[in-house]
């Protein structure tokens, strides 16, 4: 739902100040459907029934703080801060809304935003402990990230990858789980690797460690848009978002092989957050990418940016199976991921989507600096952010990052750089999948029932030399009794409903 949905039901309304009893009954039933779908996980319906709801009475806080709630759930942060503020202007003391409007502000790293209105929220109930803790929380944040930008102004601090020693880490003779062969990953280790993980055991922090180190001077050599070619009659995979469900990327390895040189693969970034089996997969992926480093392929995602990882649990997963210096190590080795991958000249593959520009080429692609967080707009935050529409043209991001756009915006970025179609990830889809845009648009989702409550497939595409995607899907799988976001910020505990 785009975010001048609030706008749209107001101005439908305004002509009818006055809303009958028999209205707002009616309002008050179906928001009260609305949260019952909500309690099942069916935001989407939950989405729809609260509009509903709207229309039936434009001026009641509630249904826009709910459907703002619901916006959250679904990673429509735009949405969220648009309703947030409609809730407000009709109601200055409903509290839920500024604890919404400070979540989304949140997770858009918007700090000092959220920090005004967990103040705000303190104000109102100075007795409430959970918003006074999440009011200190939030304070913290922007107090650290103020003395951060302090110091580097002072000095050029060396890299993490630098400054480690890991020779000087020992392995006890007690530790039985894989062994780098003089520093290098070997499909033995591999083998052992995934058994371990499956078993729910960690790697010694050695290993760990020398990985990044490896993964990163390797990243630091490849090309921001990297080409891949599939050779006449060679079978080629593209997945799409992961999100820390190991035991779902070890089903996807069961249906279509495990990766190999005759087996290659594409992973389309957001492989952490949200799941809580995050190491276990960037573990996986990583020492997949350095022993087959020319047939196994990873893009950058939104996820894989620090911000993103404060909030949604891989910071907190990293800081308790490693340590918290690890955090800092995989910030760097995902400054490096390429942001985009060419297939055969003819498919362009990347995480989100594309642009506010008619004009972007491939080489302008090529040349964008990735060894940094995505900034708020242009190309680079565009192709880890954007989303498709339905209809031409381009429109604020219900996300509140990047953009919107229309098929005739897709038709022109392939026809400018002679492309076939595009592949993007980015979003939960049903079936795993979903082909717009008269076919040039291929959006492929690879972590079945997000976050244990979508309920929606997953998939993956192989194609061989003739680039046409053939889609496979399948149904999550049963995993270990840890819930997604276990290790998730505490800022992100969501608040109930009225």
């Amino acid at each position: 739902m785009a975010a001048n949905v609030a706008i749209q039901d107001l101005a439908s309304c305004e002509e009818n100040i006055e809303i009958s009893q028999q209205k707002k009954e009616e309002a008050d039933s179906v928001k009260a459907s609305a949260n019952e779908f909500f309690k099942d996980g069916n935001f989407e319906t939950a989405l729809e029934l609260y509009s509903h709801a709207i229309r039936l009475n434009p001026y009641c806080a509630v249904y826009y703080g709910n459907r703002s709630f619901c916006s959250i759930k679904l990673e429509n942060y735009g949405d969220a801060l648009a309703d947030a503020d409609k809730a407000l202007e009709l109601d200055k003391t409903y509290i839920k809304a500024y604890y919404r409007r400070a979540s989304a502000n949140m997770v858009l790293g918007k700090f000092k935003a959220s920090l005004k209105d967990y103040e705000t929220v303190v104000k109102f109930r100075p007795k409430d402990k959970d918003a006074r803790l999440k009011y200190t929380e939030c304070k913290k944040i922007v107090q650290k990230k103020a003395f951060e930008k302090a110091i580097a102004v002072d000095h050029e601090k060396k890299p993490m990858a630098e400054s480690l020693d890991v020779n000087s880490m020992n392995v006890d003779d007690s530790y039985d789980g894989p062994r780098l062969d003089d520093g290098k990953v070997t499909f033995e280790f591999v083998e052992k690797l995934l058994t371990r993980f499956k078993d729910q055991k960690k790697i010694h922090k050695k290993y760990a460690y020398t990985i990044l180190i490896n993964i990163k001077k390797y990243f630091e050599e490849v090309n921001t848009l990297c080409d891949i070619t599939i050779p006449e009659g060679n079978k080629f995979t593209v997945c799409g978002d992961v999100h820390g469900q190991f035991y779902d990327l070890l089903n996807i390895f069961e249906l279509n092989g495990l990766p190999s040189e005759d087996n290659p693969y594409l992973f389309n970034g957001d492989f952490v957050d949200r799941g809580s089996f995050s190491c276990e997969v960037i573990f996986t992926l990583f020492s997949f990418k350095l022993l087959y480093p020319n047939h196994f392929f990873m893009s950058r995602g939104n996820h894989e940016t620090s911000s993103m990882n404060q909030m949604y649990g891989f910071e907190g997963e990293v800081k308790s199976k490693y340590s918290t210096d690890m955090v800092e190590l995989f910030t760097e080795v995902y400054n490096w991921l390429p942001l985009a991958h060419l297939i055969n000249n003819k498919v362009m593959v990347m995480h989100g989507g594309l642009f506010s520009r008619d004009d972007v080429t491939l080489d302008e692609i090529r040349k964008i600096d990735r060894n940094r967080q995505p900034p708020e707009q242009g190309v680079m935050c565009e192709l880890l952010w954007s989303d498709p529409q339905p209809q031409n043209g381009r429109s604020a991001s219900k996300r509140g990052v990047a953009i919107q756009f229309g098929p005739d915006v897709t038709k022109k970025f392939c026809t400018l750089n002679n492309l076939e179609y595009i592949i993007r990830s980015h979003e939960v889809k049903a079936e795993g999948y979903e082909v717009t845009h008269d076919g040039k648009c291929v959006t492929v989702f690879s972590a079945p029932n997000y976050c244990d409550q979508m309920g929606n497939k997953g998939a993956f595409i192989t194609m061989d030399s003739d680039l046409r995607p053939q889609f496979t899907t399948y149904d999550a799988v049963p995993h270990p009794n840890v819930k997604p976001m276990a290790y998730a910020n505490s800022m992100m505990s969501m608040f109930g409903f009225a």
